[in-house]
């Protein structure tokens, strides 16, 4: 008669020891989201400070651009090549001569170029070509979310003559986007890549941020324990209004990509500690309860869905899954 009270004085142990565990964990886990969430509000309030006064000095440039410009022609993909951006190079620089050599000669007035008095704007997709004063051509980038037009990025590149490579001398690209990465490695030796590359980092980045405000904003009463990088290339939650705690992992191959490329979707029986009953047989189907198992029908959702339809996917056939793998007569 003694060996089965001392097999539930132990199991009664092992209950509240795992409960101090959770507590520990939950108080972890909360403290450290707070950590999170006052550091990317102090980023993000520090980031739109310092670029607000380029922003919109930038903004006005290229306004002015565009409205003193004779055209604007919209470009397919492959209308946009190496041969189209020389050209430009070469007018923004020829433009940059002659008002030099009108200064030097003290002249007030410009002979007449049809071909330098043309001001052109280039719009090939989400990017608009302008023409800049100073022998600099200047890159807007038009981001949107679910056709919604979102932030508008700049960046500015100048060269000192023709046959020079160009730099990045100004840009209101996010701090934590690799735009001077990007400009070491492919400016010099790839324009075009480079201009492309920092067009679909930026429109990524929206992508990504976008989904999971909408996720906050439908669902944020299911959601917990919120976790995401900055570029919101990796992205952590808990859903936790189910019977099983359910975490999601993502994570995405490069900052261009807008689904990610490994997913980990995890079901978590809540607090199994709780399921331990008197006996040693009932007490051990719980610990075996313990273990995750994973939701592969979620981790597909999210393989192929936008992060809002794929969580209200996952949200619609949870409960069913759930009672699948964690029958009630099993506890």
């Amino acid at each position: 008669m003694e060996h089965p009270k001392r097999r539930s004085h132990a199991l009664t142990g092992e209950v509240n020891f795992a409960q101090e565990d959770d507590k520990r964990l939950e108080t972890t886990r909360a403290r450290l989201s707070n950590v999170l969430k006052r550091h990317q509000a102090l980023t993000e309030r520090l980031q739109r400070d310092s670029d607000k006064m380029m922003f919109d000095r930038l903004i006005k440039e290229f306004d002015a651009a565009r409205a003193s410009q004779t055209d604007e022609i919209s470009l397919e993909d492959e209308q946009w090549n190496d041969g189209l951006l020389a050209t430009i190079r070469e007018k923004v620089h020829m433009e940059a001569d002659r008002k030099a050599s009108l200064h030097e000669a003290n002249e007030t007035s410009m002979p007449t170029d049809p071909l330098l008095d043309a001001k052109i704007t280039y719009r090939i997709g989400n990017k608009i070509i302008c023409c800049l004063e100073d022998a600099r051509i200047g890159i807007q980038y038009e981001t949107s979310f679910a056709g919604e037009p979102c932030e508008i990025y700049h960046c500015v590149l100048e060269s000192k003559s023709f046959l020079e490579k160009m730099t990045v001398i100004q840009h209101t690209v996010p701090f934590f986007l690799p735009i001077r990465e990007a400009e070491n490695d492919l400016l010099s030796s790839n324009a075009i890549k480079f201009i492309d590359y920092v067009g679909a980092i930026c429109q990524a980045y929206v992508d990504r941020r976008e989904q999971v405000r909408l996720i906050k904003e439908l669902y944020g009463n299911q959601i917990k324990d919120l976790f995401h990088s900055l570029p919101y290339n990796m992205i952590d939650f808990v859903l936790d209004d189910f019977d099983c705690k359910v975490t999601v992992s993502l994570r995405y191959a490069d900052l261009v990509s807008i689904l990610p490329s490994r997913i980990r979707v995890l079901a978590w029986p809540l607090h199994p500690s709780k399921k331990v009953l008197g006996t040693e047989k009932k007490g051990s189907i719980a610990a075996a309860q313990s273990i995750p198992s994973r939701l592969s029908y979620a981790e597909d959702a999210l393989r192929t869905m936008s992060l809002p339809e794929a969580y209200a996917e996952i949200v619609l056939n949870l409960p069913r899954v759930l009672q699948q793998m964690f029958p009630p007569g099993a506890t």
